[in-house]
């Protein structure tokens, strides 16, 4: 048996226990593997959503391009998709993103244009502002918009949430996810909720975004905006791809205890994952600490991507005693 294209790999990612930096506490806690996907990272599974999606409405047609705006992730899974299916891509990013996706984008054949990231997101020179200039200049032209897109959502409702449940056989409690878009974390809790209401849908924030206190008091404080480095979770603007009803309790996490936390996780779990994945985890920590696991609890984490896109930042010793997050 083979697969027709690479994109029929996406998706039935392995659930892995995690067995020493959870310290002693009840329950069981596993972690979703998402670099197991084609694109490494869990933004394969939004990426074919989107464009078979897209098609079916007749909003990309053969030879078409593809424009978006992406934080590395979401720009590999659509350039897997255009070269299986015959596209161009075009992609903006920010300057915090690290070089090596880029380069990866880039050997794929997309072209990519960084913008500053401190601008405001209506701002001319920002990356949201470039891709949507570009999708309307360009014929032939699809701008997925994974921030406003419900297929994102839609994925993980049809994919990622039926496997956790069918991977822990139903008897998963608590599940955490980081917080980008937003798609991950309300399509999968939309997925589960709607088997079991009483599992708890955990998001975590990065220090220097909006969503904690939006999530807490339905208010938009443009002061909650500081810059932070912990590339994929986080905003600054709230997408229209996250639900809010079907998360339970939203966490921040910084960079410094994100980056230590995704080394951890290298060195003592042999998952090497990316930065946002070390958020979750260590968000999934402080949650335990205020709402300790029971015996018969069953946590999963998502780990969102590979730490193949952090060799020259979180892996780098160099570059972290420069950030102060060694010694």
């Amino acid at each position: 048996m083979y697969l027709n294209s690479i994109t029929e790999a996406i998706g039935n990612t392995p659930i892995v226990k995690l067995n020493k930096v959870m310290g002693a506490t009840d329950g069981t806690v596993l972690t979703k593997v998402e670099y197991f996907n084609p694109g490494n990272s869990i933004k394969d599974r939004i990426a074919v959503k989107m464009i078979e999606d897209a098609e079916a409405k007749g909003l990309l047609k053969p030879g078409g391009t593809i424009v978006e705006g992406t934080s590395g992730n979401t720009g590999m899974g659509l350039a897997l998709v255009a070269i299986a299916k015959g596209y161009k891509c075009i992609f903006t990013t920010t300057d915090k993103q690290s070089k090596s996706k880029v380069d990866i984008l880039k050997a794929l054949g997309a072209e990519v244009i960084v913008c500053p990231t401190n601008v405001e997101p209506d701002d001319p020179k920002s990356y949201y502002s470039v891709a949507a200039r570009i999708a309307k200049e360009t014929e032939n032209c699809y701008y997925p918009n994974q921030y406003d897109n419900k297929s994102n959502l839609q994925a993980h409702y049809e994919t990622t949430g039926p496997e956790i449940w069918e991977q822990t056989e139903g008897k998963i409690t608590h599940y955490v996810a980081g917080m980008g878009t937003g798609g991950t974390i309300s399509g999968v809790g939309k997925f589960l909720k709607e088997k079991n209401p009483d599992i708890k849908v955990i998001g975590i924030d990065s220090v220097g975004s909006v969503y904690k206190k939006y999530f807490e008091t339905g208010e938009f404080d443009k002061n909650e905006i500081k810059p932070y480095m912990t590339e994929g979770i986080g905003e600054d603007i709230i997408p229209g791809t996250i639900e809010f009803e079907y998360i339970d309790a939203v966490l921040q996490v910084g960079d410094k205890e994100s980056a230590l936390e995704t080394r951890a996780l290298a060195k003592e779990e042999g998952l090497f994952i990316g930065w946002s994945c070390g958020s979750a985890v260590a968000g999934a920590k402080k949650y335990i600490e205020e709402h300790p696991l029971k015996e018969d609890d069953v946590m999963v984490i998502i780990l969102p991507d590979s730490g193949t896109r952090y060799i020259g930042k979180v892996y780098n010793d160099e570059w972290m005693k420069e950030q102060g997050f060694l010694d």
